[in-house]
């Protein structure tokens, strides 16, 4: 089986307000996210990490949602690294497979989770990315212009990162042990040497930082 951790745990200090719950074609941001997994033939469970002081908001939003599939509240650790670990230890022994996606991306398409599942099922560890098409310049200190970036091999990685349990939990454990920082959870992977695997988003997989960002959702929620 394959469970799902969703990491909602965040405060959206940079919008001023709790970015999870702006309501944004018909429902809140983590909202879609959560009907997206649940609704996924691949999961047989969502955990969400939440700030306990916000449990009461995800159980009013469960009845919204109409889900098919079982949910458990985690609690939210001090640093994103710990809120993932906190879900880890909360998914089903029997989880072979854990997807863990931010409460943030609302947009990612079912063939992009399906992919990512499938590539974490092969070679231990997958993420959903897309390709930088950007042209990328370095800056120095003044923000002036030093050198270009080759771009040829670049990728922005998103959500979801999936993993087989035992290694996302090796990794995590790793990175605790080591007292590290990391940004994903594909980072801990490193202290562990284990590969892993890029895959294509098949649609846009834009996450909610700014304001602005509601707009393009709105609309791709609407195709």
């Amino acid at each position: 089986m394959a469970s799902a951790v969703i990491v909602a745990a965040g405060r959206g200090t940079r919008m001023g307000s709790d970015k999870l719950f702006l309501e944004v074609g018909g429902l809140p941001v983590v909202g879609h996210a959560w009907k997206r997994f649940d609704a996924h033939p691949d999961i047989e469970e969502v955990v969400l990490v939440v700030r306990p002081d916000n449990r009461s908001a995800f159980e009013k939003l469960a009845v919204r949602l109409d889900l098919k599939q079982p949910y458990t509240l985690a609690d939210g650790g001090a640093e994103r690294q710990d809120s993932v670990l906190n879900g880890l230890q909360a998914v089903r022994a029997d989880a072979g497979i854990v997807a863990i996606h931010d409460g943030a991306r609302p947009c990612t398409d079912e063939l992009t989770i399906s992919d990512t599942i499938a590539a974490a099922r092969k070679q231990g560890a997958a993420v959903a990315a897309s390709a930088v098409v950007d042209t990328l310049k370095l800056a120095d200190g003044d923000l002036n212009v030093s050198r270009n970036i080759d771009r040829t091999h670049l990728w922005a990685v998103q959500t979801p990162q999936v993993f087989r349990r035992e290694i996302i939990l090796e990794a995590m454990n790793a990175v605790r042990m080591q007292k590290a920082a990391v940004t994903d959870d594909t980072a801990a992977c490193e202290l562990i040497g284990q590969a892993v695997a890029l895959v294509p988003s098949h649609a846009l997989n834009p996450k909610v930082t700014t304001s602005a960002d509601l707009a393009l959702v709105e609309f791709l929620l609407s195709q």
